[in-house]
């Protein structure tokens, strides 16, 4: 049997116990709670910054630039894919228009080639930053063309592309840079980092 004694002080070790833990669950209470509305508030604030102004938008880079430093040997490569649909002999039209000189000229001028129409609709001139824009995603530039081609997805592709195109009659077309806050004509922006399974590149073909 245990005594008296021993039995007050079990008795007292307990209730000690439980006052301590009831004082440091009080204690914790006040440091960490999120509740703004008690007496003492957060113990501490991590500042995040200022996030309630616009993020900038990484655009990628440039097309004129991309087109100032343009590669025609690496575009002939990337025209491979093209060969099925497109020519650049003058007057071939096969299942696209003949690309000869298309850089720079009327996106409806490839003589004896039945147009659709679709991109007439959007564009009246291929300049590089319109086949740079078209060159990107074809049925979401011109809705309605029928060109069997998903897009590049690099810019460097397209820049090169064009280039090799641009030389194909010899006359080289310049682009310019476009001003500080000004979006370039046509222009169009990389979505994504790879390249997408392609028939062909470039102007209306089959439009």
């Amino acid at each position: 049997m245990l005594d008296t004694m021993t039995v007050t002080k079990v008795a007292a070790s307990l209730c000690m116990s439980l006052l301590v833990l009831l004082l440091g669950q009080w204690v914790a209470d006040g440091l960490y709670s999120m509740d703004q509305g008690n007496e003492y508030g957060p113990a501490y604030v991590i500042d995040l910054g200022d996030t309630g102004g616009e993020v900038e938008e990484d655009t990628g880079p440039v097309f004129a630039e991309l087109y100032a430093v343009a590669d025609v040997g690496s575009g002939e490569r990337v025209f491979g894919k093209c060969k099925a649909c497109h020519a650049l002999d003058q007057g071939a039209n096969g299942t696209g228009p003949y690309l000869y000189g298309v850089v720079g000229r009327n996106v409806d001028a490839a003589e004896g080639f039945g147009y659709s129409g679709a991109l007439s609709e959007v564009v009246d001139v291929w300049t590089p930053e319109h086949l740079d824009a078209f060159l990107l995603k074809p049925k979401t530039y011109a809705p309605g063309t029928t060109m069997s081609f998903n897009g590049l997805a690099k810019p460097e592709d397209r820049a090169n592309v064009i280039a090799y195109l641009d030389a194909t009659d010899g006359e080289m077309t310049e682009v310019s840079a476009p001003e500080a806050g000004d979006e370039e004509d046509g222009a169009s922006l990389d979505t994504g980092d790879g390249e997408t399974d392609v028939a062909s590149t470039d102007e209306a073909a089959a439009e």
